[in-house]
C-alpha cells in the first residue's frame, strides 16, 4: 500500500515537472567537473550551479589542512560535543570565528554545527520557547521555516522585505521576546536583506534579529567578513549564523551571539546535544580557510567575482533585451547568485536540458523551492570561472533561446 502511495505521488510530481534527479560528480568541485547520471558514462560540464563562491573546495592548502587534521586528531571524533567528541580543534575554530564577528558582535562568542540546516533549527527551537514570537521573510531558507515550525513559539510572517507590514506585526505584539528571522542573501533570488532597516525595528521594539549568512560569508565585506560587515552594522542584538561549506569550502556552519545565548544552546539545542561531532579535520581545515579568506589572496578572489557578476549582468541583460519574447527576466541581485526567471516549469526543464546539451551545467530550480509561476535557472558565480567561462554560458543561452523559440 505504502509503495502504491509513494509511487502515485511521484507520477504525479513528474507530471507537474517537478521530478528531481541526482547526479554523481567523479571530479573534485570545480567549474569544470567530470559527471555520470542514470549509469551513463562521466562527461565534463561546465558548471554554474556549486556555491563554492571563491573557488576554494578544491585549494590545495584546504586539502592539505585536512589530511593534517586527519593526521593529528584521526578521522572522526568519536561522540558528540558534550561527551567526548570536541576537539582542540573544534575549540579553536570556535574561537577564531568569535574573533572573525567580534567587530559586529560586541563580546561575541561561537558555536560550531555540523550543518546549516541543524543550525538554524536548533537557534530557532532553543530560542523560539512558548515567551516567544517569531517573525520571518516568506522566503527565508527552508531551515528557517522548519526551525520555527519546530518551536514552541508562534510564527507570524511578512512579505519579502515588506518592513511597513514587519512593523506592524510588531507594534502588535505581546510576547516579552520578540525574534526577527531573516536571510541576509536570499538563496533564490540573490537579494539582500535591508539589515540596517531590520536592525533598527530590532532596537526600536526591543527584539533580536537572527540573521542567516549562508551567502554573504566569506563573499561581503571587509576581508569577507559578511553581510554585518558589509552593512558596517554592530550591536549585542544581532544572532548571526555563517555557513562554512559555501565560501569557505569545506563544510559545517557556526553561530555567533552574545555569550549568554551561545551558553544557552549549549544546555538546551537538541541538534547540537544529540549530534556526533563533525571531524575534528573538518574544523582544523576551516582554520585554514579563514586565513585564506581573509588575507590578500581572498580580496583578490572577491574582486574577480564582482568582475564576474557585472559581466554576467551586462551580457545577459543585452540578451534579454534582444529577445524580448523568451519571456525571460534576470532578477534583481548583485551577488554570486543570478536567477533567470523562465516562467514554467516545463520551459525552465527545457532550457537546462538546451545547456546540458551544450556541456553547460545549470540547474532549474522549481516549486516549493520557489513560488509556482516563477520557475528559473539558478546561476552561481565562482572566483574560479574566468571571464571566457561566463562568456561560453551566455552564448549558450543564445544559442538555446534560438532553438526553443
Amino acid at each position: 500500500m505504502l509503495i502504491d502511495h509513494l509511487n502515485r505521488q511521484r507520477l504525479e510530481r513528474d507530471a507537474q515537472g517537478l521530478g528531481r534527479q541526482r547526479r554523481i560528480a567523479e571530479s573534485p568541485c570545480a567549474p569544470r567537473q567530470w559527471v555520470s547520471r542514470n549509469g551513463q558514462p562521466a562527461r565534463e560540464l561546465l558548471a554554474f550551479c556549486s556555491n563554492d563562491y571563491l573557488g576554494l573546495a578544491n585549494h590545495p592548502a584546504l586539502a592539505l589542512a585536512m589530511a593534517e587534521g586527519a593526521r593529528q586528531f584521526g578521522a572522526g571524533s568519536g561522540a558528540s560535543h558534550l561527551i567526548s567528541g570536541h576537539s582542540r580543534a573544534h575549540a579553536a575554530l570556535e574561537e577564531d570565528l568569535a574573533a572573525w564577528l567580534a567587530p559586529s558582535i560586541p563580546n561575541a562568542a561561537a558555536l560550531y554545527f555540523c550543518t546549516g540546516f541543524l543550525a538554524n533549527v536548533a537557534l530557532l527551537t532553543a530560542l523560539g520557547d512558548a515567551s516567544a514570537t517569531i517573525f520571518a521573510d516568506k522566503l527565508n531558507h527552508a531551515s528557517l521555516i522548519d526551525g520555527a515550525l519546530l518551536a514552541k513559539a508562534p510564527m507570524q510572517r511578512y512579505a519579502h522585505r515588506n518592513l511597513s507590514v514587519l512593523a506592524s506585526q510588531l507594534e502588535r505584539c505581546a510576547t516579552p521576546v520578540k525574534l526577527i528571522v531573516t536571510d541576509a542573501v536570499f538563496s533564490m533570488d540573490g537579494d539582500m536583506a535591508d539589515l540596517p532597516a531590520l536592525l533598527a525595528l530590532a532596537e526600536r521594539f526591543d527584539a533580536w534579529l537572527i540573521v542567516d549568512d549562508a551567502h554573504g560569508f566569506g563573499v561581503l565585506g571587509a576581508q569577507g567578513r559578511g553581510s554585518l560587515a558589509h552593512f558596517g552594522l554592530r550591536s549585542e542584538r544581532l544572532i548571526y549564523m555563517g555557513t562554512l561549506g559555501k565560501a569557505a569550502g569545506v563544510g559545517g556552519a557556526f553561530v555567533a551571539a552574545h555569550p549568554t545565548i551561545i551558553d544557552w544552546l549549549v544546555q538546551s539545542a537538541r541538534p547540537y546535544i544529540y549530534t556526533t561531532a563533525a571531524p575534528p579535520a573538518v574544523a582544523h581545515a576551516l582554520r585554514e580557510s579563514l586565513r585564506l579568506i581573509s588575507g590578500t589572496e581572498g580580496n583578490q578572489r572577491r574582486e574577480q567575482l564582482q568582475q564576474l557578476i557585472v559581466q554576467l549582468r551586462t551580457q545577459l541583460a543585452a540578451l534579454i533585451a534582444g529577445r524580448p519574447a523568451s519571456g525571460w527576466r534576470l532578477s534583481d541581485s548583485t551577488t554570486a547568485i543570478q536567477p533567470l526567471l523562465v516562467g514554467s516549469n516545463a520551459a525552465a526543464l527545457a532550457l537546462m536540458a538546451a545547456l546540458d546539451a551544450q556541456g553547460l551545467w545549470v540547474p532549474a530550480i522549481r516549486p516549493p523551492t520557489v513560488p509556482v509561476g516563477t520557475a528559473r535557472l539558478r546561476i552561481t558565480l565562482s572566483a574560479s570561472h574566468s571571464a571566457a567561462d561566463v562568456q561560453r554560458l551566455v552564448e549558450g543561452l543564445a544559442l538555446a533561446s534560438r532553438k526553443l523559440a
